[in-house]
């Protein structure tokens, strides 16, 4: 068995240059979109709790959040200038779409908001785990990029247990809500691969 998988590591290690380069590139660009998307996302949730009375612990919880999301989103965007890889053509309809889940799900209640938090951040790290796979295939020449995702990937795994600790799971109707809330995140990163 181990033979297999040093061949396989030897066959993606000796990718063209420009497969891999391109390769890379779709990893950035979907990451710098989802953490613009989860930028949004917290945006719009703050934007219908920070004024509710008595939601101070819970704003400041999604504060901090937000925090860690534009930590990220501005470490992405040095990446996407390092590599010289475009943000996605969709991010116009990302910056809506993430404030509307936002601000609809803080809508729906603190539960739900949560409930949002961590399906999306489930995604995330299912989304970063295999990205730090596929880079650790690649060999050590992606290692800060690997490091990076990686490191982001264990703030989000933060995030989603925190949503979950705080009630995510009594979120009215929450198999639907996670559902539809995670096939919306696996369709954005499909389309934010791609353009």
């Amino acid at each position: 068995m181990s033979g297999d998988t040093e061949s396989t590591t030897a066959r993606l290690s000796a990718q063209p240059g420009r497969a891999r380069a391109s390769e890379i590139e779709k990893m950035i660009r979907v990451d710098h979109a989802g953490e613009y998307g989860a930028v949004r996302i917290y945006a719009g949730q703050l934007a219908v709790l920070r004024n509710v009375p008595g939601k101070e612990e819970l704003v400041a919880k999604l504060e901090h959040m937000a925090k860690d999301e534009e930590v990220h989103l501005a470490r992405f965007n040095e990446i996407a200038n390092e590599y010289g890889v475009r943000p996605t053509a969709f991010a116009p309809v990302w910056h809506v779409a993430g404030f509307a889940l936002g601000a609809a799900t803080a809508l729906l209640g603190e539960k739900a908001a949560h409930a949002c938090t961590a399906a999306v951040e489930e995604v995330i790290d299912e989304h970063y785990r295999s990205q730090v796979e596929r880079l650790d295939q690649l060999g050590t020449e992606e290692k800060p990029l690997r490091d990076t995702i990686e490191k982001f990937r264990l703030e989000e795994i933060e995030h989603r247990d925190e949503a979950i600790a705080s009630g995510a799971k009594e979120a009215p109707a929450y198999p639907l809500l996670s559902g539809a809330i995670k096939a919306a995140c696996r369709l954005a990163i499909r389309i934010s691969e791609k353009a």
